[in-house]
């Protein structure tokens, strides 16, 4: 099988480790230094690697905001839970306040002088 060669590909050279301006090959020293950041292969991708700085910083403080939105709805639900449960204890204390036979307590304990009617009230047509 010979290789064809394409013209989509001819350009496509194979991978190697690169190499900085006087033919030296990068390492990890050059990394570990910070020297890398001067080589032209790396300084040409500066506007992408800003970008992507960007980008880790936007995250960052998205989630951020996530999990202080997260802590504020898990203490309003709290707050909501026991106030819902302070206005049923309400609305069940004011039902029994409320009753006819409470309610003649109530007046004969402080000593309105209110009677209560014993005849029925009468529609009108």
């Amino acid at each position: 099988m010979t290789k064809q060669s394409t013209p989509e590909f001819d350009d496509v050279k194979p991978t190697q480790q690169p190499e900085d301006k006087k033919g030296k090959k990068v390492g990890a020293k050059d990394f570990i230094s910070g020297r890398i950041l001067t080589h032209e292969m790396v300084s040409g991708q500066m506007p992408y690697i800003i970008f992507l700085v960007v980008l880790a910083i936007i995250y960052i403080a998205n989630n951020y905001h996530y999990n202080n939105l997260l802590r504020t709805e898990l203490k309003l639900r709290k707050e909501v839970k026991n106030l819902r449960a302070e206005s049923i204890t309400t609305a069940a204390q004011y039902m029994s306040i409320s009753r006819q036979s409470e309610v003649v307590k109530l007046v004969e304990e402080k000593g309105l002088g209110l009677i209560e009617s014993r005849v029925p009230p009468k529609k009108l047509k």
